[in-house]
């Protein structure tokens, strides 16, 4: 069984995500982190992030921690989010992910193309949203938690641009597949979002 969790930043998709690969015992990949990844790789390298052609050699991640907290940072989200647009970075990520989606027994990915592009046979579909409000305040309570300086209004800002940037990139945008289930957290906490999205996948699997 092959589960596609999409949506925009700060939706939750990727807690959703894990809980919902726990419940069924399946690996999951958070296919962000391979762009944070590239983002990152970009920084330490002194790449630039203008040029698609150098951004695309970051791509070779190997020796990248995914446990290095600086991968959850603003800077390098935010990179990662410009990055993404560059169909060369795209391309070179894609197979990773599709090997992945393809495993004997099926997994778990979340991110924003899953559905429409790097799995569109998967088997359940999931679009987790909630407003542009709901979302910065999740983000800068979580940054305040890590003991970040921030502000909200930046916050939202933030999570605007990064919107309408994966929403209208020319690679892979940002859009809801026409057979996936629309799941809006803005009036619903952690606890309730995984368990409409397990009940979800449930429905979906005895149809």
């Amino acid at each position: 069984m092959i589960i596609a969790v999409d949506g925009p930043a700060a939706s939750g998709k990727g807690s959703i995500a894990r809980a919902i690969a726990a419940h069924f015992g399946l690996p999951h990949m958070d296919t962000g982190l391979l762009y944070r990844a590239t983002a990152l790789n970009l920084l330490e390298t002194g790449g630039d992030p203008e040029s698609e052609f150098g951004a695309a050699r970051a791509t070779d991640i190997s020796q990248i921690r995914f446990d290095d907290p600086e991968l959850k940072s603003e800077t390098v989200g935010g990179l990662a989010s410009r990055i993404s647009a560059y169909p060369l970075v795209r391309e070179a990520l894609l197979e990773r992910q599709k090997r992945f989606a393809a495993q004997d027994g099926g997994a778990v990915l979340d991110g924003r193309d899953i559905g429409t592009v790097i799995a569109p046979e998967a088997d359940v579909k999931i679009f987790v949203t909630a407003t542009s409000e709901i979302r910065a305040e999740r983000r800068f309570a979580e940054l305040k938690r890590s003991g970040l300086d921030v502000h909200l209004p930046d916050v939202l800002a933030d999570i605007r641009t990064r919107d309408e940037r994966d929403s209208h990139r020319a690679a892979a945008p940002l859009v809801m597949a026409d057979d996936a289930i629309l799941l809006d957290t803005s009036e619903m906490n952690l606890e309730q979002a995984i368990a409409a999205a397990i009940e979800a996948v449930e429905a979906r699997r005895t149809q």
